[in-house]
């Protein structure tokens, strides 16, 4: 039995997580956290800071928001053994880095996509670029609920940064082109985002050649998705030595 602390409890994704949980027997959620904590009513009890929590869990799972981290990275520094799975989105370049270095002495699990489908499709564009290469011009489409803060995703971003990791660091980061009137240079890689109502998540990743076009496409049909990659990565990491590990470590 893995006992977790569920940060962001009483969030649309926390309630996604609580749902699933109880419909298993190898995992429970021992604590949560949450700012609303005062007018949440759950069957664990709920804390405005994770460090008001005097108890013992092997994995905390955070679907809340990325100031969260640092108290996150301090609870686990002072709860030898506890594991953190990172499924907030939104972390800045400098919060990355603090992730990356961190996990040299905890064991953190982090990915900007808890999908297991998401994660495919990154090892497809990757194959892509590599067969493809610099003859097709790559464009990425990002499409998300009308509540979505940050833009472009931590999705879109994922999938950019693994085909620059092919293109070995060339492609230049386009976000805005209706400000730009030259014409597509070759090394750049096109980000787009759309929100609107309530689309759960969807990217799409076309490589445009000549006289041909090739659309690899993901569709999130619903929250639980994400809720059942952060529970599996929760129990992948109950026990796990310091490091940083990702959707492939799980794949």
């Amino acid at each position: 039995m893995t006992d977790i602390i569920l940060c962001g409890c009483g969030g649309k994704m926390g309630l996604a997580v609580r749902e699933l949980v109880s419909s298993r027997d190898d995992c429970r959620i021992v604590a949560g956290v949450d700012l609303n904590h005062e007018i949440l009513s759950l069957d664990f009890p709920v804390y405005p800071a994770l460090q008001d929590f005097l108890g013992e869990a092997q994995v905390i799972v955070d679907f809340s928001h990325p100031s969260a981290l640092s108290s996150i990275l301090s609870y686990c520094e002072t709860h030898s053994g506890c594991a953190a799975v990172l499924c907030t989105t939104g972390y800045s370049e400098e919060q990355v880095e603090e992730i990356k270095k961190e996990s040299r002495i905890l064991p953190l699990f982090y990915s900007r996509n808890m999908s297991l489908g998401i994660n495919l499709l990154i090892e497809l564009a990757r194959k892509a670029e590599r067969v493809l290469g610099s003859a097709f011009d790559v464009e990425i489409l990002e499409m998300h609920h009308n509540q979505k803060i940050d833009a472009p995703s931590g999705t879109a971003l994922m999938i950019a940064g693994a085909l620059n990791e092919e293109r070995e660091s060339g492609f230049k980061y386009i976000y805005d082109r209706h400000s730009q009137r030259k014409k597509r240079e070759r090394n750049e890689i096109g980000i787009h985002s759309v929100r609107g109502g309530t689309i759960v998540g969807e990217h799409q990743v076309i490589f445009a050649g000549n006289h041909e076009t090739i659309t690899l496409s993901h569709s999130a049909q619903s929250k639980e998705l994400f809720a059942s990659g952060a529970l599996n990565a929760a129990l992948f990491m109950d026990g796990k030595a310091p490091g940083l590990y990702d959707m492939s470590h799980l794949i």
